[in-house]
Parts: C-alpha cells; structure tokens; sequence
C-alpha cells in the first residue's frame, strides 16, 4: 500500500459541500456511538444508517459509502483500545467529537474518479460534491483502492492511496547512531545529522503566537484571529519536521545496511535534566517508529535497538573498557584513561552502539535464526575477551 497527497484547490460552494460532509460525518459518529452503550453490534448499526437518513434528510448529501466508513471507524477505535488497555495502558472511553475536532473522511472502493489532463490541470471527481482541481506532482502507482480527504487549517488535501508494492534499495555500510540533545543524531563515521535552522525559527514565532493568543480576551474575535494564527504556527512547524524526517530516513536507509540506535526513555530524560525542549523538539521516537522503520524494512534494511542499560557513553569504542569518571552533560570531549583515546563523546558512544547493538532488539530486516546467531556470536567474541582478560589479570 503507498499513499500520495495532493493539495485540492476547491471553488467556494465545493469548499461549502466538503466542509458539510465533515460535519455530518462528525455528527453520524457521534449517533453510531451513543447507539453502541444500547448493545448494538456492527450489522445493527450499519442498518441504523437507514433509519438515521430518515430522521436526517441532510445525510442524503453525503454519498453513503463514506456514511459506512464511519462504523469501520468506530470499531477501529474499540479494538485499539481494547489493544492497548491488555499491554498495560490506562484507557478510559471513547469520546463524543465536538464541533472542529473531526478533519478527514473516506471515500473507500467508490464514489471517486481521477480526470488527468496535464500536469496542473488534473479534476478529482468525488460524489455529491463535485469535480475539484488537483495538481498530480506525482505519477500515481498501482490501483486506487481509497482516498482520503483532509483538512489541514484553511488548505484540503486527497491522499491517495494504491495497492502498489514500494521497495527501496539499501547501501552497504553498518552505521551506529547516538541521539543529541544538541545535535538530532551523530553517526560513526563521525557525520552530523543537524535538526534545519528553519524549524528554530518556527520555534521563535509558535512562542510569540502563543502570548498574542494570551493576551487577547476570551471569546473575542482577535482571540479567534490569533488562535487560528497559532494552528498556522503548528502546521507548519509540524511540516518542517516531516520533511526532514523523510529526507534523512530516506539517506540512511539507502547509504546503510545495518542500523544501530539507541533505545532511550524520552521521558525519563526530560524529567532529569534541565534540557526538556531540546530533548522534545528532535521527536526521536516519531523519527524511528513512524519513518525510518517502514523505509527500512521495505529495502531489507536491519534497525537493531542497542540495550537501554549498555554503557555507550563511558564505554571506550577503542580498548572496550569502561570509563571510571562519569561524564556529564556538559562534558563533550572523551578521554580514556586507559589507551588515552582523546574522541568526541557522540562519535564514541555511536561507534559503541553499532558495536553492541546485536545484543539488544532487533526491529525490522533480520529473521529469527539469522538473529540468534548473530547474537549468539556476538556474545562468543564478548565471553573470549572476558576470559582473555581475566586470563592477563591472572598472570599479572
């Protein structure tokens, strides 16, 4: 499955019919799970649809195959959370979507065409609203199984999504990647992977938007002018963020064979330090789990996640023995007492995690018996160097 999104340039009445789908969308779950509490099951609450129509003739504006989607919708949220309170999570219910929460519907298997001219003239036709101009910057892949429509601030969008198979090819090199609070990430071989200076920027402006938005009394228009000013601040800062993880995922996955990161507790980190904002700002977490991951796994690409108590920071990459002075943040610079490494702490600790990585957890590109005796020789080289070790303390 691959997605596209293209931006739809709607005229005012079709801008009017998108945003009353929204809103009966909205409005359709919202009865579908109050009628859940009366013990209805799926197949009951699909024929509800009808009845609803009835008592709603304005739902007749809506093509009834994105009606549907919403029941889909409904038991799509039960399930997940019935998956997340069994590994442990605090869960509570499913929540009534007020006026403005709701941004996307589903147009699924029909009810839309694409009409291609050339390139900036292209007409998705979707039913009940109507032909609305998109410009395809992309050549579509594979066969149209759904499209999504979305609202992101004042701009529409249609993601497109295909039944077409992506595969990316990946290099050959074994990199090992420590997460920085002053950096995004630096490799092995000693290259920075530096967050853009624009999302700094972005940074600067979303805290100037939100003390306008402070200082305006509630419920007032400048309120509202400043509020929607503050979504325009987050949007795009949030833009500015996915592109730069899809450009470095993308470079990592096609330089790389073997990747090795660090299995970090974010939130331990930015309860222990006075630092919270750099640690939250590089989203390490969204950039591993939502981006690299599926890239990598797509190239046969191997994301190996380094144990979370292994000593990559005061662990010398050259002689293997552990530094007796622990290091601070403050502290860049590491100094082995024992071969007399003089290494930038970063540079050590990644070419530690690319060392060590096989130990911990493998999350994507490696079958379960190439992974056992990959870790089972990795543990062989470890015990030999224990045993040579203790072997050299003895004759001493």
């Amino acid at each position: 499955m691959k997605s596209y999104k293209f931006k739809l340039f709607p005229t005012e009445e079709q801008e009017a019919k998108l945003e009353l789908s929204l809103d009966i969308c909205r409005r359709t779950y919202n009865h579908l799970l109050s009628e859940l509490s009366n013990g209805f099951g799926k197949s009951e609450l699909s024929n509800y649809l009808l009845d609803l129509k009835v008592c709603y003739p304005e739902m007749k504006h809506v093509y009834s195959k994105v009606l549907q989607v919403e029941t889909d919708r409904l038991f799509s949220n039960l399930s997940g959370l019935s998956a997340s309170k069994k590994n442990g999570n605090k869960v509570g219910r499913l929540r009534f979507k007020g006026k403005g929460w709701k941004k996307t519907f589903v147009y699924n298997q029909s009810g839309f065409k694409i009409l291609k001219g050339n390139e900036k003239n292209n007409l998705l036709h979707l039913s009940k609203i109507g032909d609305i101009k998109v410009i395809l910057h992309r050549k579509l892949e594979g066969i149209t199984k759904q499209i999504i429509i979305k609202k992101e601030v004042n701009n529409w969008y249609a993601i497109i999504q295909t039944d077409a198979i992506v595969k990316l090819e990946c290099g050959d090199k074994e990199i090992g990647i420590d997460m920085s609070p002053s950096k995004f990430g630096v490799r092995s071989d000693g290259i920075n992977m530096e967050m853009p200076k624009e999302i700094d920027v972005s940074l600067g402006k979303l805290k100037k938007a939100h003390r306008k938005l402070s200082r305006k009394i509630k419920e007032s228009h400048n309120r509202m002018k400043a509020r929607k000013l503050l979504q325009k601040r987050y949007w795009r800062l949030n833009n500015q963020k996915v592109n730069f993880y899809h450009q470095i995922s993308y470079k990592l996955v096609k330089e790389c064979r073997v990747i090795g990161i660090e299995d970090l507790c974010i939130k331990g980190l930015m309860m222990g330090y006075y630092n919270a904002k750099n640690f939250q700002k590089s989203g390490w977490s969204t950039f591993i789990n939502k981006y690299l991951a599926y890239k990598a796994e797509s190239a046969g690409c191997q994301i190996w996640q380094c144990d979370r108590f292994e000593p990559t920071t005061q662990r010398c990459s050259c002689c293997g023995e552990i530094n007796p002075t622990k290091l601070e943040l403050k502290d860049r610079i590491f100094n082995c007492p024992f071969c007399g490494l003089v290494l930038d702490r970063d540079v050590n600790a990644s070419r530690n995690i690319i060392k060590y990585c096989r130990l911990g957890t493998n999350l994507c590109g490696a079958d379960s018996s190439a992974l056992e005796k990959e870790q089972e020789s990795v543990m062989k080289q470890e015990k030999r160097r224990l045993s040579s070790e203790a072997n050299h303390f003895n004759d001493w």
